[in-house]
């Protein structure tokens, strides 16, 4: 696996603990909310870094 992926699931998994703790996830919209996190999580890793 690669280390931005790797790097990618233990965030989302870190964020949707954040969701559960605070009750704001339900195990029903779970696979739904994993993969909408995991996807923004993943977009937000590519994107180029910008120099102000």
């Amino acid at each position: 696996m690669k280390k931005e992926n790797e790097l990618a699931i233990k965030v989302t998994k870190e964020i949707v603990v954040k969701f559960i703790e605070a009750g704001r996830l339900s195990v029903s919209s779970f696979q739904e909310v994993w993969h909408n996190i995991h996807q923004t999580v993943s977009h937000s890793m590519k994107e180029p870094k910008t120099e102000d």
